[in-house]
């Protein structure tokens, strides 16, 4: 197995982070120094290095969907010392990492693993896979709007890649709108800025789907591991 992709398959990390660490000269197979990205493991015989740190290539692969709740950070550690997401799996003896992130303000589905190769698939723009969520919002939102949302919205320095969306109910007393929405990509707070582009801010926001695999109705706070089914559909993307 190529190196990037052994080390991707056995630790949390990415195979692009693999790479740098490789390139760095902290990764050693056999006690033996490896910077070169083409060099291909034995899976198994060879042993693996980072840092001097045995890495255990037996290790057990974890699949996890989360319902994150409001008010939780999905990086492992914070300046603030507000509540992560990690802390919702503490009964889970491995090191499980979020594929991706959710907003401290958003909730909704998050996978968690330690399987780096996969986070890498499906953290990379090139793999487009779908983020379904639900958002309440304030107004309603005109057809020009919503076309405006579905073609590309320019926030900050880039244009938003085409995106999906469809309100699938309307308040007018209380002047709000529940809408649907699917992106294909994963830049900082985004489906937050678009609908403020359109001069619709978002009240509310919960991620229900990440490409074919759905929250359903899984507690808020609560997790349960994948399915086989869902573990091999997600690794052929």
């Amino acid at each position: 197995m190529r190196i990037n992709k052994f080390i991707a398959s056995y630790t949390s990390y990415s195979r692009r982070k693999a790479e740098d660490i490789i390139l760095s000269g902290r990764v050693k197979i056999n006690d033996k120094i490896i910077t070169s990205l083409s060099f291909d493991v034995d899976e198994d015989n060879d042993t693996l290095k980072i840092d001097d740190k045995l890495i255990n290539i037996d290790k057990k692969l974890i699949y996890i969907m989360l319902n994150k709740p409001e008010g939780y950070i999905t990086t492992v550690k914070d300046q603030f010392d507000r509540k992560s997401v990690v802390d919702l799996v503490s009964d889970i003896k491995e090191r499980i990492y979020p594929v991706g992130r959710l907003d401290y303000e958003t909730s909704g589905l998050l996978i968690l693993t330690n399987d780096g190769d996969l986070t890498y698939k499906l953290t990379h723009p090139k793999h487009e896979v779908g983020k379904t969520y639900m958002a309440i919002v304030k107004g309603i939102p005109t057809e020009d709007s919503l076309n405006k949302f579905r073609e590309g919205l320019l926030i900050e320095d880039y244009k938003t890649a085409p995106a999906k969306i469809k309100v699938v109910k309307t308040v007018l007393d209380k002047n709000y709108s529940i809408c649907k929405v699917k992106i294909y990509e994963g830049k900082n707070r985004q489906v937050r800025k678009m609908f403020k582009a359109i001069n619709h801010p978002v009240m509310r926001l919960k991620r229900v789907a990440v490409g074919d695999i759905v929250l359903k109705d899984l507690e808020l706070g609560e997790y349960r591991h994948l399915t086989k089914e869902e573990i091999n559909y997600l690794k052929s993307i």
